[in-house]
Formats: structure tokens, C-alpha cells, sequence
């Protein structure tokens, strides 16, 4: 049985990382009919998270919110009216609560856990059945609890637009070694895909060849990276995938890189904001598909597991875990970029 209080981080404010707030006493969530009470084993931090506290993030937030959108668990009990779950079942959460297939509407992009939605940053967490999935076998906790945003966004950048879906062969640019770049970069080695990677460190790009990076390319030695990574695809034709997370400051030498009719996929702005950047007809210049995106739907998600399952792919984990009461210390370490790959808070 689940206690009646627990630990549980609130926002409060727009004061950077001091507007992470610890109740220590938060009453567990009571269910509805459709709800599923959650324990939260493990929960992993994105950009997003980050940017929340400090009033940065350009989408809704509800005031109070429990941050986190990225969670493992256990089912610990279900309403009355609960069909896809069961307790004991090991589950991960789904991002946008309403998105379960198809294209974002007005209702499914304002269900945004740890944003417009309380999420998962806590002890015991209650979530509508269908904003839950199965938690791939071949996973342990903190390995699944980083797939609800970085992994499912990577997967979206690689195959959401189904006519220009990755297919073997094809070559994928990613940029730097946060979540969704390390994800997109295991996902298209196991599709039989080239991946050209972009690092500032010389320690991190032989992680990335490890990963299975066929090239990697210093972007601070080598600021024309884009026109670099052209030249190293066949016949310098250009690359058919970009998964573009710097955002304004590095989307004019995406647009050098890709091929004609390829796709760059942007998936977030960690590069910040610059005046200096390219403009709709660049696109056409280049002849390419530039498309946004937010994460991706449960469909989309249970596809992903399938093939996370079928060829035994394994999350990248920073080395160090924090626990939940020390989540503040994980915030300040993530944003000072001390981590590699996904960077996880051990809660259960």
C-alpha cells in the first residue's frame, strides 16, 4: 500500500534553481476511474527542465507545477475503470499526456508533463491510463526513464515525416552529446544508417566513435562543420537527416550540410538566441524540408520500444546518479554540462 504523504519538488517562481521547492509531506494523489497511481523509481532531467525555474521555456507553465516529464515506476493501483494496466506493471511516461497518435492539436500540446501538467518529480505519481506505456523489457530503471522526451524526440526527428523516414544507407547529422543526439545517433546505427557527429571535446568525440559514430567533426576547429559533413557523404551530395538541437546559432551550417530534399528536424535551441540566422529562403536555396517538433505521440513511443527491445539498445546514463532531495544539485550539474548522455535522479 502507498503512504499517504511523500517527497515531492514544486516550482515556485522564475528564480532560477532556488524556485525548487522540496515538500517532504505532498499527499499522495487519489485516483479517478482512469488513473493510474504510479511509484516513481527513477525520473531523468532534459533542457526543458532546466529553463522552467528560470521563466525561459516558451510554452505554458502551470504555477506549482511538480517538474520532470521523464519517469520509470511501478504500478502501484488502478481506478476502477483501468484496462491497460495492472499493478506490478513497470511503466514509463508518456510527455504529452494527450498525445497518443497523429499530429499535436490545441488539446494534446497543453498536456505537457512537469510543464502544464504535474509531473514527475516525486515519490507517487497518479497519470490517466493512457498516458502511460509498458517499460521495455531489455531496460533497467534509470535506463527507462530517460525515453519519454529525448528518446521519442529523437525517434520523431528520424521517423515522423513517414515519406522521408530513415531507410539504411542514409546518413544523419547530430550535434553534440545531449539526450536526443545520442539517442538519434543509436537509432540510426541499428537502422543501418551513417552518423556524422558534431563535439567541442576530443574526449567526447571518442565516446562518440564508440557509440558508433562513422565520423566526428570538432565544430571549434572546424566552424564551416556543416560544409565539412557534405563532403564526407557519397558523392558529397549532402546528408538526409539533421537533428538540429542548437537551435538559431547552428542552423546555418545545418542548412550547408543537407541534401536536397533531406530533412532538418529542430528539436530545441541550447545554442541560445542570435539575430545573425537563416531565413525561409534558405530553405528554398537548399531545396529541403525544415520541420519543428515536440517530442511524439504513445504510438510512436510503443514503436520505438519495439525496436529498443528488438536490437537491444541500451540509454547512455551520465556516470554520476543523484538521488531525489539532492535534485537541485542535479540541475546545477546538468546546466554546467558536466554530464553525457542522459542524467538521471534515483528516487525509489
Amino acid at each position: 500500500m502507498a503512504p499517504s504523504t511523500a517527497k515531492q519538488w514544486t516550482i515556485e517562481g522564475k528564480d532560477g534553481f532556488e524556485s525548487l521547492k522540496l515538500n517532504e509531506q505532498a499527499p499522495v494523489p487519489q485516483l479517478g476511474d482512469k488513473d493510474v497511481l504510479v511509484k516513481i523509481h527513477a525520473v531523468s532531467l532534459n533542457y526543458r527542465d532546466l529553463i522552467i525555474p528560470k521563466g525561459k521555456y516558451p510554452f505554458g507553465v502551470k504555477d506549482g507545477v511538480v517538474p520532470g516529464s521523464d519517469g520509470a515506476g511501478t504500478v502501484e493501483a488502478v481506478g476502477s475503470r483501468v484496462t491497460r494496466f495492472k499493478p506490478g506493471d513497470k511503466v514509463v511516461t508518456l510527455f504529452s499526456q494527450g498525445h497518443l497518435g497523429g499530429s499535436l492539436d490545441s488539446h494534446s500540446i497543453a498536456t505537457g508533463l512537469g510543464g502544464a501538467v504535474d509531473g514527475t518529480l516525486r515519490e507517487y505519481a497518479a497519470f490517466d491510463e493512457q498516458g502511460l506505456v509498458h517499460m521495455p523489457a531489455n531496460l533497467n530503471w534509470l535506463e527507462a526513464s530517460t525515453l519519454s522526451c529525448a528518446a521519442v524526440t529523437a525517434w520523431n526527428a528520424l521517423y515522423g515525416l513517414e515519406s522521408r523516414a530513415l531507410k539504411p544507407g542514409d546518413t544523419v547529422l547530430t550535434q553534440g552529446t545531449g539526450g536526443v543526439s545520442i539517442f538519434a545517433l543509436q537509432f540510426a546505427k541499428a537502422a543501418g544508417a551513417k552518423v556524422i557527429a558534431t563535439t567541442s571535446s576530443p574526449q567526447k568525440a571518442d565516446l562518440l566513435k564508440k557509440l558508433g559514430a562513422d565520423h566526428v567533426i570538432n565544430y571549434k576547429e572546424n566552424v564551416n562543420w556543416g560544409e565539412e559533413a557534405k563532403s564526407l557523404t557519397p558523392g558529397k551530395a549532402g546528408v538526409q537527416h539533421v537533428v538540429e538541437v542548437g537551435g538559431p546559432t547552428t542552423m546555418a551550417q545545418s542548412l550547408k550540410a543537407i541534401k536536397i530534399d533531406g530533412v532538418i528536424s529542430i528539436i530545441g535551441f541550447i545554442g541560445g538566441f542570435s539575430k545573425e540566422q537563416p531565413t525561409f529562403l534558405d530553405c528554398l536555396m537548399n531545396i529541403c524540408t525544415v520541420r519543428g517538433l515536440l517530442v511524439g505521440s504513445r504510438l510512436q513511443f510503443e514503436d520505438m520500444n519495439r525496436a529498443i527491445e528488438a536490437n537491444d539498445i541500451h540509454p547512455i546514463v551520465d556516470e554520476k546518479v543523484f538521488d531525489l532531495v539532492h535534485a537541485k544539485e542535479a540541475y546545477e550539474y546538468m546546466w554546467d554540462q558536466k554530464h553525457f548522455g542522459k542524467l538521471c535522479i534515483k528516487v525509489a
